[in-house]
């Protein structure tokens, strides 16, 4: 692929989801079906796809960007289910589905049809996640979906990369397979979690949001890049330094995290437009091969409805029975360990309304599509890799088309929503509002006598009087209070930003010891950072635009 036809993939996939986005229709769908349109005109030129470097250049980013969104105490609390839908669920699905396959299609092979489970098994979050953020669905569900889909994506990526390797030819037992697993969790956990500490040292001590924005854009190639080397998984790796650096990103300079948030909310926009766009350009020459097979195109296509069925069916039993039956394990040892002295942490319950949304929310996306734009580097025969290419393509469109349309109507007919979640969220910032008010107090009291010293006690006390009520009074009474008249001109306005700097800075404090002891959601805490950031932010504009009108630099 040369440079020009990737830049034209992007202007044209990011044009197309604008678009859907504009309308509000699902753009992977139609990125997808504007390149198959554009694949089958004559003057259009077959564009060869590398699946590996489609892997190594798209997922880590996408990987990364959705981790760093993660909050870690959240997907602490739920990782019974996460651990048992990331990790369990996708080698369950593979089983289920090689099987499936090897019964209704034992020509294609039994390594062949375990690597089709392999591709299909992973859950893609954004669609879901998407939904349940517009209707409201609960933390703890959302924690779920999203906490899933980064873990099974290393789970799906090492099972793939197994039986390809047997399909190519490599001699693998399942002791190899079991040994390679536990490798890649290991060095690819601990590498990530040791970027991210040094990525976090860095963040902490250095204030140049441009360098830091830099690393970051680095951070997941060099995490996935140095563990693949090292036979770890780079995807575990890229999650892992990606829930760390987020979780200590309040600690950080706030033009750091305004700067981040738009650079990767764009790169997700155009490297999954990218992803769906190359999927749609394959899918022609796909077809042609699968119309050459011996099984043919309706054989392929019933194998394939057969394999979403099996996909569908298998998360909605493993979602309600691997819950029912971690309950009952739980209840029964939390006596057992109560009586040597322990506590054995049940698994959080869960309503069976929030258990069908949680196994409805199984849509497949980039992972399926670029696992399975690998295949042909890997296997030797055509028409067998545009077979898995094909079954891959139906079960990512059937699940999207199927899942996603539908999840909204489920949500809503269950009536799944955060109430109780939303009442405690005002309890918790009434909470932290009235201690960040105090701390505030407190820091203005504490320069009141350094204030009269350099100013005169009665321009102090002025001062000083300003910021008190503005702690006590409502946001939209700050932001009145911030564009009355100017304080008297011995006090510079310097001097009264670099106050009001430290007045915010003592409220993040209180956020963040309110978060680590557990009074304050993750969350609620970002949202309030947010809010802080977006205050300096107007601190530091207002400040830039007096300093232009005098001439001066800001």
């Amino acid at each position: 692929m040369h440079i020009g036809e990737v830049f034209l993939l992007l202007g044209g996939s990011l044009a197309v989801t604008a678009f859907a986005r504009w309308r509000g229709w699902p753009a992977p769908l139609l990125v997808m079906g504007v390149a198959f349109i554009v694949s089958v005109v004559p003057v259009v030129p077959a564009i060869e796809v590398d699946g590996e470097l489609v892997l190594t250049l798209v997922l880590p980013p996408l990987l990364y960007s959705a981790a760093l969104d993660v909050t870690y105490l959240n997907f602490r609390r739920s990782i019974r289910q996460i651990r048992r839908l990331g990790v369990f669920l996708p080698i369950a699905t593979a089983a289920a589905v090689g099987l499936v396959v090897w019964l209704i299609a034992p020509s294609l092979g039994l390594p062949l049809a375990l690597l089709i489970g392999a591709i299909v098994a992973p859950s893609d979050a954004v669609s879901a996640a998407a939904v349940g953020r517009k209707l409201g669905l609960p933390r703890r569900v959302m924690t779920v979906i999203s906490g899933e889909s980064l873990v099974n994506d290393a789970t799906s990526i090492t099972l793939f990369r197994t039986f390809a390797a047997i399909v190519a030819g490599a001699t693998v037992t399942w002791l190899d397979g079991i040994g390679s697993f536990v490798i890649a969790v290991v060095v690819g956990t601990g590498l990530g979690l040791v970027i991210g500490w040094l990525v976090t040292l860095l963040r902490t001590r250095l204030d140049d949001p441009v360098v830091l924005g830099t690393v970051s854009l680095l951070i997941p190639f060099a995490a996935y890049a140095i563990a693949e080397r090292l036979g770890g998984s780079g995807v575990l790796a890229v999650v892992a330094a990606g829930i760390l650096i987020g979780y200590h990103a309040p600690k950080t300079s706030y033009a750091t995290r305004q700067q981040e948030r738009p650079i990767w909310q764009s790169i997700d926009v155009l490297l999954e437009g990218l992803v769906f766009a190359l999927i749609g350009l394959q899918l022609s020459p796909a077809v042609l091969d699968v119309l050459a097979s011996p099984l043919g195109l309706w054989a392929n296509l019933g194998i394939a409805g057969v394999v979403l069925a099996t996909v569908i069916v298998v998360r909605i039993l493993w979602v309600f029975g691997g819950y029912a039956l971690s309950r009952r394990i739980g209840e029964w040892l939390a006596p057992v360990w109560a009586r040597r002295g322990r506590r054995y942490h049940v698994e959080p319950k869960l309503a069976p309304k929030e258990l069908a949304v949680i196994s409805w929310a199984g849509m497949r996306g980039v992972v399926t599509l670029a696992t399975a734009t690998a295949i042909p580097a890997m296997a030797g025969d055509p028409t067998a890799a545009s077979t898995v290419f094909l079954i891959a393509f139906v079960v990512t469109v059937g699940t999207l088309l199927l899942q996603s349309t539908t999840l909204p109507v489920l949500i809503r007919r269950l009536g799944v929503v955060a109430d109780d979640e939303r009442d405690q969220d005002r309890k918790e910032i009434q909470a932290v509002l009235r201690r960040s008010s105090t701390a505030g107090l407190a820091y203005v009291e504490e320069r009141r006598e350094e204030w009269r010293e350099r100013f005169g006690a009665e321009l102090a006390d002025e001062v000083i009087g300003r910021f008190e009520k503005r702690i006590r009074a409502d946001a939209a009474k700050t932001r009145q209070l911030e564009n009355e008249a100017e304080a008297p001109p011995v006090v510079s306005h310097a001097e009264f930003a670099e106050l009001s700097r430290h007045w915010i800075a003592a409220r993040r404090a209180v956020l963040l010891e309110e978060r680590d002891a557990g009074h304050l959601n993750e969350e609620v805490m970002r949202e309030l950072f947010f809010a802080l950031d977006a205050e300096e932010l107007a601190l530091d504009s207002r400040a830039a635009v007096r300093a232009d009108a005098r001439g001066e630099l800001p």
